[in-house]
């Protein structure tokens, strides 16, 4: 797919990645949130991470903005530095045609690149199939489901869990610890 250029994120992007999500955030199962942020927070979300040095992506397709994909923490103990949880939307008129698999690609690389060791897909939504079939064709395994935690549009939504190794993974310490 030579027509589409995955890059590193930049404030500029930040009110396309605001449009798409918001579209995810109204319509969609894929997130949890019921109130989609403004321009400004998700500026600060995409500072926040580049400053923590997670990876974050956009895919552009004839200079439009068509994706993009994260990489941020897992959870926010330390022992969990080297485990991050991935994030992937799409605009849905560029769905379905490899893009997700491409941004998928190369922020699997980047967090590697970066020594993190796990990511980890927290799938909103069980009936996602998707993205339950992006990630395990990138090398996620399913590690479990968590039953009706979520209550959004009008029904309970359950999260699938998928896991993949980084790099060395549990293989040795990790080079800062």
């Amino acid at each position: 797919m030579s027509d589409v250029y995955i890059r590193r994120a930049t404030a500029a992007d930040v009110a396309a990645i605001a449009r798409i999500y918001a579209e995810a955030v109204w319509v969609g199962t894929a997130t949890f949130e019921v109130e989609a942020p403004d321009e400004a927070e998700m500026a600060r979300r995409l500072h926040a991470l580049i400053a923590g040095n997670y990876p974050y992506l956009v895919a552009e397709r004839s200079a439009v903005v068509a994706g993009y994909a994260y990489a941020g923490p897992y959870h926010l103990r330390p022992a969990y530095g080297w485990t991050v949880e991935d994030s992937i939307y799409l605009d849905p008129r560029f769905q379905r045609q490899g893009i997700g698999r491409l941004l998928m690609r190369q922020l699997l690389a980047d967090a590697e690149a970066g020594g993190f060791r796990q990511m980890i897909a927290l799938i909103g939504d069980g009936k996602n199939t998707a993205s339950i079939a992006l990630h395990a064709s990138a090398g996620f395994r399913a590690v479990g489901t968590l039953q009706s935690v979520g209550f959004k549009h009008g029904r309970w939504l359950d999260v699938v869990v998928m896991q993949r190794p980084l790099g060395s993974a549990n293989s040795s310490a990790p080079e800062s610890a």
